[in-house]
């Protein structure tokens, strides 16, 4: 259960049947735990409960029996494991319990109870190497405060906010201790609050500078937050401190990935795998850089190593998909439909496939049974994910009432006044890379990425999203000074530079492609007044349902449910308008239809908004070799094709409550 203040109805019975089974009543604690299973038959504490009590009354098979069940709606518990060894041990049956407390402590490090158990029972077998191996856990836990270990043992089986409780409560009273702190930054990086872990790990290593754990949380949490040349530092420390180690020299890969430096990385990878053939994950990385090369074949052999390495692999299977390009084989759905359906699989494996599933059998015409894995992968997105549209909406509203055309008016000698960036905003899959494609095949401009730094800013003004401070943005922006929107424009140009050639060799103009960067063109505008902004724009039915269809590596919360899309779209498309009224003929929209129909006219009419002249590269931007890192990266590598635009239409059927959502906006679709 989590924390609430104020409990449930069932909540609360869970409560009273636990304090009954402290009490050791456990036959009443049994008949109340049944006869609220039946409402709730899933509860995984209910069912937990139930079984403790049964064996507790020596009714072992029927502890065994509800485990059973128990395991079959939440087979990540760990607890189940942990009591379905005590069952065995009841039973005498020593092999089983073994295995069953092996289950548990893999799924959750932090249950002293099964790990006292495992040492008994290999001390029993004979295998006195194992056994002291486990007893070295039991003295590990019991050198942790009490706290630490129980919030270890939530967060292990996702109960985040009362694990979060347990350790604010104890590192209230007993101050910086850097195992609850690191624990508390897991916790954050989980629920995605990447800035309070940032701080909480750079605490702990101030306390602790030795403390190579907490160093490579900080690079991985650096590497989320496009920190990427602090998170090669602090890779390179990790290495110096032990090269040989694997996870190090991952995450130093990583770093090189996240700065273009893939090659490099590529070798790095390589020579892990090396050492271990079947981890998957490394050979999706290795394909990932392929991909990011062009190097297409390379790529797919990798993909496809991974899926070999380790079947129900739902992102190796995915990425395959996600090139947009590949065609899977019979036997590859017959495999990802088992794997899909098998309770075994994770779900993140299993979401992963069901979008695979659904490109596999779009591409041979299945469209329904397509849209069904589609609905399917979406829905289990949804559910692990937290998402308000209407906190979208509001912030919306707060950038019009702000960022009027008299405010901007007033400021427009503010800002750093080098006219380097291009942004190229709007929602994903509207066309945006094929404009970055078309834009970096010009000698003068160069292509980065979708750049991190003004949601960065933005964090930075808007400082911690609670009470008051959480409409402190765009409000921050009254109070900014000249001199601090240059400050932050020519910061911006300064951290951006890492993904850019080199200062020698820099291009004088680049590309930034953050798509949300729509919501904060007031404060581009006040920081860099004379940077150059493209809205990529397309049809509302065809966007839309290509960001349904699409997983994403991270972000987009907005793409996994058809309300949530058509209230990003319709919200994105009044907020477009309002930049356009109060920035007049600072913004080019770019309709991706148009670029189909008219390439050579949408050329010139781009290069000529953004100063430059036309060349005939331009044109022919799919033999233009760079790195490609979004999800239509194969696809800019062809020369554009007009069978895309429609394809929506084959879902036609069931995208009623798309078009409904979309409401007036649909009309363009005709």
């Amino acid at each position: 259960m989590t924390a609430t203040a104020a409990p449930s109805r069932i909540e609360a019975e869970v409560l009273r049947i636990r304090a009954l089974m402290d009490g050791r009543q456990f036959a009443s604690a049994l008949g109340a735990a049944q006869n609220l299973l039946a409402e709730v038959p899933e509860n995984r504490d209910l069912l937990y409960m139930a079984a403790v009590c049964q064996r507790f009354g020596g009714r072992v098979d029927d502890a065994l029996a509800t485990l059973a069940r128990l395991e079959r709606a939440h087979p990540t518990y760990s607890r189940l494991f942990q009591e379905r060894g005590h069952c065995q041990v009841a039973a005498r049956d020593p092999g089983a319990a073994l295995e069953a407390y092996r289950r548990a402590v893999n799924l959750n490090a932090a249950l002293p109870g099964s790990w006292k158990a495992l040492e008994v029972l290999y001390r029993a077998a004979g295998r006195t190497a194992d056994a002291a191996s486990a007893a070295a856990e039991v003295a590990k836990l019991a050198s942790l405060p009490a706290a630490v270990v129980t919030a270890t043992s939530l967060f292990a089986d996702g109960e985040l906010p009362l694990a979060e409780r347990v350790l604010r409560e104890f590192l209230r009273a007993a101050g910086n201790q850097v195992e609850a702190m690191r624990l508390l930054a897991q916790i954050d990086i989980t629920q995605d609050a990447l800035d309070e872990a940032e701080w909480l790990l750079d605490g702990i290593l101030r306390i602790a500078p030795d403390h190579q754990h907490a160093r490579l949380d900080l690079v991985r949490v650096l590497l989320q937050r496009q920190h990427d040349a602090r998170a090669l530092e602090e890779a390179g420390k990790l290495l110096a401190a032990d090269s040989g180690n694997r996870d190090f020299r991952a995450v130093h890969a990583t770093a090189l990935v996240a700065l273009g430096r893939d090659e490099e990385a590529l070798r790095e990878y390589r020579a892990l795998v090396a050492e271990a053939p079947q981890a998957a994950e490394l050979h999706l990385s290795i394909a990932h850089a392929l991909k990011t090369l062009g190097r297409r074949h390379e790529a797919i052999d990798a993909y496809r190593h991974a899926a070999a390495v380790r079947p129900g692999f739902g992102d190796a299977y995915w990425s395959l998909a996600n090139l947009k390009t590949y065609r899977f084989a019979d036997a590859e759905i017959a495999r990802m439909r088992l794997a899909e359906a098998d309770a075994a699989t994770a779900a993140v494996d299993r979401y992963h496939l069901c979008f695979a599933l659904g490109k596999a059998l779009e591409d041979q015409g299945e469209f329904a049974e397509s849209f069904a894995h589609y609905a399917r992968g979406n829905a289990l997105k949804k559910a692990q994910i937290r998402y308000e549209p209407a906190a979208i909406e509001r912030a919306a509203r707060r950038q019009m009432q702000v960022c009027t055309r008299g405010f901007l008016a007033e400021r427009r000698e503010f800002g750093c006044p080098r006219p380097d960036p291009i942004f190229i905003v709007g929602l994903p899959r509207a066309g945006s890379t094929l404009l970055e494609q078309i834009l970096a095949s010009h000698s003068l401009v160069e292509g980065t990425r979708e750049l991190a730094d003004i949601p960065r800013l933005v964090n930075q003004l808007q400082g911690r999203p609670s009470g008051e401070s959480a409409e402190a943005y765009p409000r921050a922006l009254v109070a900014l000074t000249r001199a601090e929107c240059a400050r932050f424009g020519a910061k911006y140009l300064a951290d951006t530079a890492v993904y850019r050639a080199g200062a020698r060799h820099a291009k004088p103009f680049f590309i930034d492609k953050m798509p949300n960067n729509f919501r904060h063109l007031g404060l581009i505008h006040l920081i860099l007044p004379k940077a150059k902004i493209i809205d990529a724009r397309r049809e509302p039915m065809a966007c839309c349902f290509s960001n349904y269809k699409q997983l994403f590596a991270s972000g987009q919360e907005f793409s996994y449910a058809i309300e949530d899309i058509a209230r990003y779209y319709r919200s994105y498309v009044e907020l477009m308008d309002h930049w356009n009224a109060v920035l007049p003929g600072r913004i080019l929209q770019v309709r991706h239809e148009e670029v189909v129909r008219d390439l050579e006219g949408s050329v010139r009419r781009l290069l000529a908004f953004c100063e430059l002249d036309f060349e005939p590269a331009c044109l022919e931007y799919h033999k233009t070799g760079r790195s490609v890192r979004t999800a239509s990266s194969e696809q800019v590598r062809r020369p554009i094709y007009p069978d895309g635009v429609d394809q929506w239409r084959r879902f036609e059927p069931w995208l009623g409550p798309l078009r409904a959502a979309l409401g007036p906006l649909a009309a363009e679709a005709g």
